[in-house]
């Protein structure tokens, strides 16, 4: 964001949704409001953050109070639809998205069953009985490790990042299984980041204003004084609404 951007936005204030079950014992949990606070810093955007349990998201109702909306690692969640509907709520209404970890894991489960009407896809840890799981346990399960990510050139996340290689923490088990790449990002839907051997490590949406998720946890960054940029991009996005929406509000 350009220092102008940042003088627009500077009387700004967000509300972000933190879609998981709060747990401190969760590096990610205790990292995710001091990658806010930094990125408030940096923007100069007030944000305001609210930890909404799965098991509490029984209707959009409560959806509708913010600018943006996170679905953080900690799966599996305590109530998977829960999740899953706050994913099509962004998706669907255009609401800043981003999804780490288990973030990525569900908005591709559902992308998959809502977008693309693939009604039995199915996450391995929640149904180990599936045949052909779309997110399957990963040959080497990356726990507490940093790895290399390839970055595409013209993504939305190259862009935040300004560079095509980072490397970034994992703590998971699970991840897109390959034999789904090609049908599941045939149409909106994008790989924006790959490991070294290509398996999919970040995806993005085309047709949508901020709509972005990560098998690793960039939120952990902040735990050692570092901004995330996926941080900053969510929290610029959200401005960007809100402002957008008080225009609208004062036209009408």
């Amino acid at each position: 964001m350009q220092e102008g951007e940042v003088r627009m936005y500077s009387k700004c204030r967000v509300r972000v949704a933190l879609v998981g079950d709060y747990n401190a014992a969760i590096a990610a949990h205790r990292a995710i409001p001091e990658a806010l606070r930094l990125a408030s810093e940096a923007l100069g955007v007030a944000v305001e953050h609210d930890w909404l349990a799965t098991d509490g998201l029984v209707d959009d109702a409560t959806l509708m109070a913010y600018d943006g909306i996170w679905c953080v690692p900690g799966s599996p969640y305590a109530a998977t639809e829960g999740a899953l509907r706050a994913i099509r709520f962004a998706r669907e209404q255009g609401v800043p998205f981003l999804g780490t970890c288990g973030g990525f894991q569900h908005a591709l489960l559902e992308y998959a069953r809502n977008r693309l009407g693939w009604t039995e896809a199915e996450h391995a840890e929640l149904s180990p009985q599936a045949q052909h799981p779309l997110i399957a346990p990963l040959s080497c399960a990356l726990l507490d490790v940093s790895e290399h990510v390839h970055l595409v050139s013209g993504s939305r996340i190259a862009e935040l990042y300004g560079v095509r290689e980072i490397s970034e923490q994992y703590l998971c088990r699970y991840g897109l299984a390959d034999a789904f790449v090609e049908p599941l990002m045939a149409q909106a839907l994008k790989a924006s980041g790959h490991d070294q051997a290509g398996a999919v490590r970040a995806i993005e949406l085309d047709d949508h204003p901020f709509f972005i998720a990560t098998l690793f946890q960039p939120e952990r960054a902040a735990l050692d004084g570092r901004l995330p940029p996926l941080v900053a991009g969510l929290v610029g996005a959200c401005a960007v609404q809100s402002v957008h929406e008080a225009h609208l509000a004062v036209a009408s």
